[in-house]
């Protein structure tokens, strides 16, 4: 018996440009192939600007039962987003998400491509604005964390953790009980954020050391290496 497909949060981009919104969505997308990435970008005319009754029909487009997030650039596009989510059916099942455009769709897609809850989609997206709090606890040295499975993995495509690898790594680790963290140079990242790993500019041929704790932490070190030795699918 086939396991039936689960439903994921679906997105929805609203720009008051629709070279904007589609260019979001696509890339989005590239991170998330099986999210609904529904982009919703200015006029009916073709101007710029909103359109109330096209984020009406994207919020029932992206929608295969999880519910969506809404995300949007400017003031009015979110007003228009929220009118949209009030006067819908059950508007529980949307959330209007105030964050920066490209880099809150990118970690909601991938967020909804592990199949996680609409709240989390949503914090997902909030959480990308990259500020970090003035008193962030300081992480202890890699090697002294307690029964962690380390290894040192080289990046073996060309570009190293550009967007897409970064993606796929960060969705392999999602669907495992364990902590992951990555390391290139000084920098390291939480592996559940494609826009942290983004961050670490780790090239293609060089290494990076991964360090993993929890249930499944011999696991995840395991499909990292994997994702490595298969050129990330590059």
């Amino acid at each position: 018996m086939t396991a039936a497909t689960p439903s994921r949060v679906g997105l929805v981009v609203v720009s008051h440009s629709d070279m904007l919104a589609n260019g979001v969505a696509e890339l989005a997308a590239q991170m998330a192939p099986d999210v609904a990435v529904i982009p919703v970008g200015g006029t009916e005319e073709g101007g710029l600007g909103t359109d109330y009754g096209a984020v009406v029909e994207a919020l029932a487009d992206a929608d295969s039962g999880a519910g969506v997030v809404v995300l949007y650039d400017l003031g009015s596009a979110k007003m228009t987003a929220e009118m949209a989510v009030e006067s819908a059916d059950d508007p529980s099942r949307y959330a209007v998400v105030d964050a920066p455009l490209v880099e809150g769709a990118v970690a909601a897609a991938v967020a909804a491509q592990g199949v996680s809850p609409l709240a989390d989609v949503a914090a997902a997206a909030e959480g990308a604005s990259g500020e970090t709090p003035a008193t962030a606890p300081s992480r202890p040295s890699l090697h002294l964390v307690p029964d962690a499975v380390t290894a040192e993995i080289l990046l073996t495509n060309e570009v190293g953790l550009h967007a897409r690898p970064a993606a796929l790594l960060s969705r392999t680790v999602a669907e495992l009980d364990a902590d992951v963290l990555v390391r290139y140079g000084t920098e390291e990242a939480n592996a559940a954020s494609v826009l942290a790993l983004m961050g670490l500019s780790a090239p293609g041929g060089k290494s990076i050391t991964v360090v993993a704790t929890g249930r499944d932490a011999g696991e995840a070190v395991r499909r990292i290496e994997e994702l490595a030795e298969r050129g990330f699918d590059d």
